[in-house]
């Protein structure tokens, strides 16, 4: 009799993550079914989701509100669901807010919950804690400061590594994504990753083209690529491009965002996974960000951020070596003589990428095997697995 195991992730982030978990579960339970809420590369790898991921992938204070009553109606589904039909396991990958009121829910019932990616109590909202004592079994940390924190608070975790860290080569990747793109070596290239998200774009894509515009303007030779991860998210940015910047020489790709990134000479990237991503390729990076004006007060107001930096990038450098740009710093008159003045610094580029480099060796500890490992372990110490399962 096959083994279902539950897996929800609400966005793209979370999608990469849960795929390559998926994998790694599947090697080890060949006849395992997947099912939850699934985005393009779980899908890939077999899964089943029960609805479209863009249903849960929601950003931000004010923005979660306006969407709360469809999360609401999402999550008594997915509880009806899995209440209905008990998996060996619940894994909620990252999206705390959402995926902890179920793994609460279904852990009552019996069912073993285990979260992947560490909700950022050690960065802000650290009373979140007791909330996740109540709903996880298991936490599965990808950052090495997060398991120490976590045990001292009475939370069973474990720190499993990144599983970027592990999908992306040690070695410099930039001359073969550049031959993919068509870039001459003597090409000076930034790439713009305005997010992955409809909110993020919405709000960052001016002060990026602006951004590249007034680099242009000042450096005529520079080349400029900006992945997008939908036709969606490309039609925000065509339209924007249109308005703002339509003499910009901008090339605009399908997805492609690792080629992207590794083909640049220095990226300017909205703050979230993307800074790790750009870490792992050893390129600097500007970061930019723009919380909803209410979001970002509440937020200020309450001093809710406990954290130096915005960028993971800097959080694990312990030091900005990604200037940061967020909310009315996020403007071209600020980011694009900083932009330009890292292309100048070729010292400072190269000190940068042996930063990342050391920080990318030590986040390699093959995650998903890891962390496939330890979910096998809990469910079969719970009696829910044959005891044939390796």
């Amino acid at each position: 009799m096959s083994t279902t195991i539950g897996i929800i992730a609400n966005e793209p982030s979370g999608d990469l993550l849960g795929a390559a978990l998926v994998r790694a579960l599947r090697e080890r339970l060949p006849g395992a079914q997947f099912v939850g809420v699934a985005g393009p590369r779980m899908l890939a790898e077999g899964c089943t989701t029960l609805m479209p991921q863009e249903r849960l992938s929601v950003m931000g204070l004010v923005e979660v509100l306006k969407e709360l009553p469809g999360l609401l109606r999402a999550r008594a589904e997915l509880l009806r669901y899995f209440a209905a039909a008990p998996p060996a396991v619940l894994i909620g990958v990252d999206a705390p807010d959402f995926n902890l009121g179920l793994e609460q829910h279904l852990r009552r019932r019996g069912i073993p919950t285990v979260h992947l990616v560490s909700p950022t109590v050690w960065a802000w909202r650290p009373g979140r804690v007791k909330e996740i004592r109540r709903a996880v079994d298991l936490m599965l940390c990808i950052f090495p400061f997060e398991e120490t924190f976590l045990r001292e608070h009475g939370v069973e975790a474990h720190y499993i590594g990144h599983p970027l860290a592990d999908e992306i080569p040690l070695q410099d990747q930039g001359a073969a994504a550049r031959a993919e793109l068509g870039l001459a070596g003597s090409d000076i290239v930034v790439a713009l990753l305005p997010g992955s998200r409809r909110s993020e774009v919405s709000r960052l894509a001016v002060p990026m083209l602006e951004t590249a515009l007034w680099c242009h303007q000042h450096r005529p030779g520079l080349r400029f690529v900006a992945p997008m991860v939908s036709d969606s998210l490309r039609a925000l940015m065509v339209e924007a491009q249109r308005q703002f910047a339509p003499e910009l020489d901008l090339r605009l790709l399908s997805g492609q965002s690792r080629v992207a990134v590794a083909a640049a000479d220095v990226v300017l990237t909205a703050s979230g996974t993307a800074t790790l991503e750009t870490l792992l390729l050893k390129r600097p990076m500007l970061v930019a960000y723009r919380l909803n004006r209410l979001t970002y007060s509440l937020v200020m107001a309450l001093n809710l951020i406990k954290v130096p930096f915005a960028a993971m990038a800097n959080l694990l450098a312990g030091e900005a070596l990604a200037p940061e740009f967020l909310q009315e710093r996020c403007r071209a008159d600020l980011m694009g003589p900083a932009l330009l003045a890292m292309l100048d610094d070729a010292p400072r580029r190269a000190e940068i990428a042996r930063r990342y480099a050391a920080i990318h060796r030590d986040l390699r500890r093959d995650a998903a095997r890891t962390g496939a490992e330890r979910i096998l372990a809990l469910v079969r110490e719970r009696g829910r697995l044959p005891r044939i399962a390796v």
